[in-house]
């Protein structure tokens, strides 16, 4: 059975370039590559939704972005592609400034051949998996899969650097589980793991893939949302509120899940620091359970659900 091609998105506004790339591929990839072609950063991204991009080659000047901001938009947003900058330029400053920030090659037109092009994408790809790897190793929280600590406060210092740059604005949301400690008598460590797997699958199901979820430990999780605000803090508590209805919905739950949160916002005109941040939402947070305690009927020891 042969191998599925290779997807890939070429992002060029220049014909010419775009037929003389899309020849290259057919004559020296032959059937390995399957090329997808557009002109402007906005149709990119509009493919890059769709998931069925393995790797991307991005040219920086195209009518709606110029230079390393047209990477950086597309690499916020999409940090798991790999990319292959493009350039008319022979400019090594911006080449070795794209590869610090992510990509994985930066290319001239007027030197790329066939087989330096296709070698730069599989290359590309294999050291992109490998640093994926690499990656989850040491990033990666063993029971949920989300990121741990430390993989949130490397990829989030590496956001707020990108926010100040591009002016964007970034909403942090510190979240807790409530009665943890409860499942866990009552039911068992196991049936408590099950309630942070739990968390964790309705925190990927409530924000966008572009968006960091992390747990940082025990029953705390935190997010960091891209162009933030007081609605998408709105938004993002209707999900989880509606997240959490349907969980607690299922009759084979034997646990009521129930979460606490506070947000904090990062305004790249009067900036703050990651910790900053943190502690602010730690803190409305906690100011979120103290309410819900206080109203609850003191009869009542089960955990109401988050709002």
């Amino acid at each position: 059975m042969s191998q599925a091609a290779t997807r890939v998105l070429l992002v060029e506004d220049d014909p010419g370039d775009a037929y003389i790339l899309r020849h290259m591929l057919r004559v020296e990839g032959g059937d390995e590559f399957k090329l997808e072609h557009v002109r402007r950063l906005e149709d990119g991204l509009e493919c890059l939704a769709t998931g069925n991009t393995e790797i991307l080659l991005l040219d920086l000047d195209l009518p709606d972005s110029f230079g390393l901001e047209t990477f950086h938009a597309v690499h916020v947003h999409y940090p798991d592609i790999p990319v292959l900058v493009l350039s008319g330029h022979e400019d090594e400053t911006t080449a070795l400034r794209a590869v610090k920030d992510g990509a994985q090659d930066y290319l001239f037109k007027g030197k790329v051949g066939g087989q330096l092009l296709v070698r730069a994408i599989r290359y590309a790809i294999e050291r992109h998996h490998l640093k994926e790897t690499l990656r989850s190793l040491t990033l990666e929280d063993d029971l949920t899969h989300l990121y741990n600590r430390r993989g949130f406060m490397t990829l989030a210092e590496q956001q707020i650097k990108l926010a100040l740059r591009q002016k964007q604005r970034l909403l942090l949301i510190f979240l807790d589980m409530d009665g943890l400690k409860d499942i866990n008598d009552q039911h068992g460590h196991d049936v408590g793991s099950q309630a942070l797997v739990a968390t964790a699958d309705l925190l990927r199901d409530s924000f966008r893939d572009s968006d960091i979820v992390a747990r940082l430990g025990g029953d705390e999780f935190v997010v960091l949302l891209i162009e933030g605000g007081e609605q998408t803090f709105a938004d993002a508590a209707r999900r989880l509120g509606e997240g959490v209805a349907r969980f607690n919905d299922q009759k084979e739950v034997v646990y009521e899940l129930s979460l606490s949160y506070g947000a904090a916002s990062f305004d790249p005109a009067d900036p703050c620091t990651l910790d900053e941040m943190i502690k602010l939402a730690d803190m409305a947070m906690y100011e979120e359970k103290r309410r819900k305690r206080a109203q609850r009927p003191a009869t009542d020891r089960s955990p109401s659900m988050g709002s």
